[in-house]
């Protein structure tokens, strides 16, 4: 018989995650807000519920995949949530990108409860996912089938919020790849270069990333529909960056002009396109808005 298994919001990583976990045998109950998002569920193959507790009932394996650390606690804690009809060894697999200060404090709440809590952030696309663990080992290695469905690698970093810790540095690192290689784009535009040819050198020297490789052809052509991450979910992580550089007394100089120009792409209507929409601040401010 297959394994019950809960996913709680059906976004953009979540609907993935839910389709995966089907393909790999598990009896899906999912939960979102969104009621497109529930059909699109059943559509995969899973079953809708009325509720994150009602999402848990009946399950070995919870797996959270949220906009933020709040909704996360809400979504444990609050009314029908997770806890009104968790089991007593229920695991939850939180892929949240969250403050790591609160998932040591979620996972603390659900062990005095009897329940375990993991903080698996993924880096990666929806089709090359790796998962950053952190919390008890033992607790990990209960739940690594589980992650397997749908990431391609899993490293435990240690303790509760380890997991999430090392998703900001992950993001830290690859936002301000995707803000250099925007700027040095711009530079070619207003200088009346081919971008096409300028991209297929960039991409070939030294300069190279995966942020070139996903978002390269994005920023050149204009490309900012259909996001595989929006510009307002890296800006809520960069807050969560300049935060934890603030705790550890880190410099984070990069970071801060960062926020700014993410602020400045909300403001501009941009909040809901893909990520690579952050040159389009560099491009307006040099005169060649793309619309």
């Amino acid at each position: 018989m297959p394994q019950k298994l809960g996913v709680v919001g059906l976004g953009l990583m979540g609907s993935v995650l839910a389709a995966k976990l089907v393909r790999a045998g598990y009896e899906v109950r999912g939960y979102d807000i969104d009621k497109e998002r529930m059909s699109l569920l059943e559509e995969n193959g899973g079953t809708p519920a009325e509720s994150p507790a009602g999402a848990a009932a009946g399950a070995a394996f919870v797996v959270l995949s949220l906009m933020n650390s709040d909704i996360v606690r809400e979504v444990c804690f609050g009314a029908g949530g997770l806890i009104e009809s968790a089991e007593e060894s229920l695991l939850v697999i939180d892929t949240t990108t969250s403050r790591p200060e609160d998932s040591i404090e979620t996972a603390a709440g659900l062990r005095g409860r009897g329940n375990s809590f993991l903080d698996v952030s993924l880096s990666g696309s929806r089709d090359d996912i790796v998962a950053l663990a952190g919390g008890d080992e033992s607790d990990l290695e209960r739940a690594r089938p589980v992650i397997a469905a749908f990431a391609r690698s899993c490293h435990h970093m240690g303790p509760s919020g380890a997991g999430a810790r090392t998703k900001l540095i992950v993001n830290l690192i690859s936002g301000l790849n995707r803000l250099v290689m925007a700027e040095g784009l711009v530079l070619g535009m207003k200088s009346g270069m081919d971008m096409e040819a300028l991209l297929e050198v960039l991409k070939d020297s030294s300069a190279y990333s995966k942020a070139m490789a996903h978002r390269g052809g994005r920023m050149v052509r204009a490309d900012y529909d259909n996001p595989s991450s929006r510009i307002r979910q890296h800006h809520k992580d960069v807050r969560l960056i300049l935060e934890q550089g603030r705790l550890f007394n880190t410099p984070m100089f990069l970071s801060g002009v960062h926020d700014q120009i993410l602020q400045a792409a909300e403001l501009g209507g941009l909040e809901d396109a893909d990520n690579a929409a952050a040159i389009e601040v560099l491009r307006r401010l040099a005169g060649i808005p793309s619309f």
